[in-house]
């Protein structure tokens, strides 16, 4: 195996420690890029992720899923001549940001959808991210978040919670979809966990290109193991729905999105990040009309003016 390559600082890695600390409030236009990749992404993976639920296990589907991009990143980091090899003290952090961020958060969603909640819900679910992310951070650095981000989040929650009050206060909210909504704010809180902890391994100046790769194949094997524990086959299911949303969360909500997002994360901070999970599920809405037959409503609009004011709120500047 060839040596260790000493990688330039680049987008894949935190920002450097001299830049002024006004300067990590503001977005530039690469932060707007990488901002609006990541809504694309997720905001295009709840559907193809119901498409999962069903003949196989999540945990298994996890481990073709992210055993798949891991293949693939490694296959990327031997051809471009990136960093491989880390220290124990590293590979133990990336076990951890594996079991946290590319394994047991994906799975509890799989579990929540299979209560029968809408994918909509879902992402409804997983944008209280924003303000988990914003709890932990001031939590761990004992920062308090900026007033303007705070309110800007707070908008944002408000906002989703008008769009899809109806489906949260209708008949149909019973004892197994609220299984479902706690199943989706513990894998929430497993997700925020591996932002803090990814934040941290970038602050160490480790590539997160390189972090991700290892950090899938330990995603992979962590749910080989609970497979395996449970006594489930690794069989999947060939059909061209199954087969074709794998490969859709492979490549796009996997190795495309978690890079961009955990770059995010390095530039602008942990909280900030967070927000994208507050606007993408708008744009899972706008799918949901189109192949759910979702129909708008007045509150639904009035949710959607108050993110979109939220948004301007996190991502506007700071004014010195």
């Amino acid at each position: 195996m060839s040596a260790v390559v000493n990688e330039p600082m680049t987008d894949t890695h935190l920002p450097s420690t001299g830049a002024k600390p006004a300067d990590l409030y503001r977005f530039t236009s690469v932060d707007f890029a990488l901002y609006a990749a990541i809504v694309l992404a997720w905001s295009t993976s709840w559907y193809p992720l119901s498409l999962q639920v069903g003949v196989v296990a999540p945990e298994v589907s996890l481990v073709w899923r992210f055993l798949g991009a891991g293949v693939l990143m490694f296959g990327y980091l031997l051809y471009s001549g990136r960093q491989i090899r880390f220290a124990l003290a590293d590979h133990v952090r990336f076990a951890m940001l594996g079991i946290l961020l590319f394994s047991t958060n994906f799975a509890l969603f799989y579990y929540a959808s299979a209560t029968g909640l809408a994918s909509g819900l879902l992402s409804v679910i997983f944008s209280t991210a924003s303000i988990i992310n914003l709890i932990l951070t001031t939590l761990v650095t004992g920062a308090r978040p900026e007033g303007r981000v705070a309110l800007g989040a707070i908008l944002g929650l408000c906002g989703i919670a008008l769009v899809f009050w109806p489906e949260i206060a209708g008949t149909s909210f019973n004892r197994s979809a609220l299984f479902g909504v706690a199943l989706g704010l513990c894998g929430t809180l497993s997700f925020c966990l591996g932002n803090i902890l990814s934040a941290s391994n970038q602050k160490r100046g480790l590539s997160v290109i390189s972090a991700n790769a290892w950090c899938m194949i330990y995603g992979a094997i962590w749910m080989a193991v609970v497979a395996l524990f449970r006594g489930q086959t690794f069989a999947v299911e060939w059909t061209g729905a199954y087969l074709g949303s794998l490969a859709f969360l492979t490549l796009s909500s996997s190795i495309l999105a978690f890079a961009v997002y955990l770059t995010l994360i390095g530039r602008i901070g942990a909280a900030r990040a967070g927000y994208a999970t507050v606007i993408f599920p708008i744009f899972a809405l706008l799918i949901s009309t189109v192949l759910e037959g979702y129909q708008w409503t007045g509150l639904s609009i009035a949710g959607l003016v108050l993110v979109v004011a939220g948004n301007y709120f996190v991502l506007s500047r700071k004014r010195a």
